[in-house]
């Protein structure tokens, strides 16, 4: 059965101290700000607007946390890198992000979305850099792929993977292409994430 499918929304919070209970596994998505973050995971639930919620006008900064059916959460975390905020707004989003990343003890992995035409920003090496230390996987989702010639998405991908493989810790940083308009990479990105928490897809 889909992992993400019939995900149910759970709560929202503003800060690390209203962090719910760690009563199972956690997979965060995370990605620059337009990367095709909520449409990603609205894909991988077969759910239109489940991640709407994260889009709603004064909730963009929260940690939406979603119940999948496996009993484990997804935790969409505020996109990164939009400029049109204030830098003290930006600069909170930067302090729950990093706490939550990096001291959720519960946290299985991180699943990384970048548009596939301008993937590993700076800013994306930065979230590397806070998670990688970890030990846990990134897996990183290439949206939007099919903007992209076969062969220009293939090219990507392959200089994505070769970048990754130099970084410190490499072996457990994964890629791929996706598409939420055509759907592609939907049961890759499931096996990846069902390994990380022992469900079979």
């Amino acid at each position: 059965m889909p992992i993400f499918r019939h995900a149910q929304f759970e709560t929202s919070i503003a800060k690390p101290s209203a962090l719910p209970l760690p009563d199972g596994p956690e997979i965060a998505f995370a990605g620059r700000s337009n990367a095709g973050k909520s449409s990603a995971i609205n894909t991988l639930a077969d759910h239109t607007r489940l991640a709407y919620v994260s889009k709603t006008p004064g909730r963009t900064q929260l940690l939406n946390f979603f119940r999948l059916q496996c009993g484990a959460r997804l935790v969409d975390l505020p996109g990164y890198g939009y400029a049109a905020v204030p830098e003290k707004i930006r600069r909170e989003w930067q302090g729950l992000i990093e706490e939550y990343l990096c001291t959720r003890e519960n946290l299985a992995g991180l699943v990384l979305m970048m548009d596939a035409r301008h993937p590993l920003t700076p800013l994306d090496w930065q979230m590397i850099g806070w998670f990688a230390p970890s030990g846990r996987p990134i897996h990183i989702l290439l949206t939007k792929s099919d903007k992209l010639s076969r062969g220009a998405a293939a090219t990507a991908l392959n200089q994505v993977r070769g970048a990754l493989k130099q970084y410190r810790g490499g072996e457990r940083l994964t890629a791929q292409l996706f598409s939420s308009l055509t759907k592609t990479g939907t049961e890759e990105c499931e096996r990846v994430v069902g390994e990380w928490l022992g469900v079979e897809t």
